[in-house]
């Protein structure tokens, strides 16, 4: 039986879980992990298909109808296609997302597409190709834009493409990520810098939403979006005529909290009712057992207490820096 919703403490309906399902990946993204990578989470560490696929059943028998598949990057988890075919046939869920840094997208978005994945979130953060190179340290920009292509032949919906800020690394770009949606139905989703590495000078790099779209403003004529209920947090505009879209998304300037919808699960089966929660539930001693009732209270209580609001960037003390590639991010 479907439950009639999850509903937390401040009137916020989660209807979205982001599932991760592995911390590697086949990029090293300054902002996401430090140069030397991060300790690997043993095979035994990490949540089985079969677990997360029980998570996933029973997050949507509460109610939730979107989920979204992270890493890491996702698609160098051996099995996903299989796993994500499975997801794709439970009954209630709504819509099933994939995020992906695009790198193995050539060989894998056919099959992707024929599993039942729905859309899909490309990051990609730089068009030229040296830089591209520094910001992922030694990424291949030409392998991500074969990826697209092939999931356009895919039959994919229009991608969403997200680019993180970077002032003086690569907000030279902010037109010429605009103007891929003038003349295709892309999303393109402009994302404010977040200092989850704590590195020295991080405020340097953040750019705000505001002076993002000013910027863009200045050449192009904007027109404001109304989003669905189960977006995320982008605030969602249109030049003037495009094919495609334009978002920006503001955890710094202006937090997204108030209409936060989420909760995720690391690939380590850490529960958190936010991105910066600094503590989160394990929940690989419920999976051990068959009685799912410990596993959905858990969940109700994770969104029972999911914080108001995230201070990450108030707060430099109370937060220590993590690799967004451990979390789902």
């Amino acid at each position: 039986m479907i439950d009639m919703g999850l509903i937390d403490s401040y009137g916020r309906r989660i209807n979205y879980l982001r599932l991760s399902v592995t911390d590697r990946c086949n990029l090293r993204c300054s902002y996401c992990m430090p140069a030397e990578g991060i300790p690997k989470l043993q095979h035994g560490e990490m949540l089985s298909y079969e677990d997360l696929y029980r998570v996933a059943c029973e997050s949507v028998a509460l109610g939730i109808e979107k989920i979204r598949v992270t890493g890491g990057e996702p698609l160098v988890r051996k099995g996903l296609v299989q796993f994500m075919g499975r997801l794709a046939d439970i009954s209630g869920l709504r819509e099933l997302v994939l995020t992906t840094n695009g790198l193995l997208l050539g060989e894998l978005a056919i099959p992707l597409r024929q599993a039942g994945v729905q859309r899909l979130n490309i990051s990609l953060d730089s068009l030229k190709p040296g830089t591209f190179a520094r910001i992922t340290r030694g990424g291949d920009l030409r392998k991500v834009l074969d990826g697209i292509a092939a999931a356009e032949e895919a039959g994919f919906p229009p991608v969403k493409i997200n680019m993180v800020v970077m002032k003086g690394i690569n907000d030279d770009e902010l037109l010429d990520f605009a103007a891929l949606t003038i003349h295709k139905p892309y999303t393109v989703r402009f994302i404010e810098y977040m200092p989850t590495l704590r590195d020295k000078g991080w405020n340097s790099q953040c750019m705000a939403g505001s002076e993002i779209l000013e910027r863009i403003g200045r050449h192009y004529p904007l027109l404001p979006l109304v989003g669905n209920e189960m977006a995320g947090p982008s605030r969602n505009f249109k030049i003037s005529g495009a094919a495609g879209a334009i978002g920006i998304i503001t955890p710094i300037s202006g937090h997204f909290c108030d209409s936060c919808n989420r909760i995720r699960v690391t690939a380590s089966g850490l529960l958190r009712g936010c991105l910066f929660a600094d503590d989160g539930v394990d929940l690989k001693p419920l999976l051990h057992g068959a009685d799912n009732g410990p596993l959905r209270e858990t969940l109700r209580r994770i969104v029972t207490g999911k914080p108001g609001r995230h201070h990450l960037a108030e707060d430099e003390s109370a937060h220590g820096s993590v690799a967004m590639s451990q979390i789902g991010g």
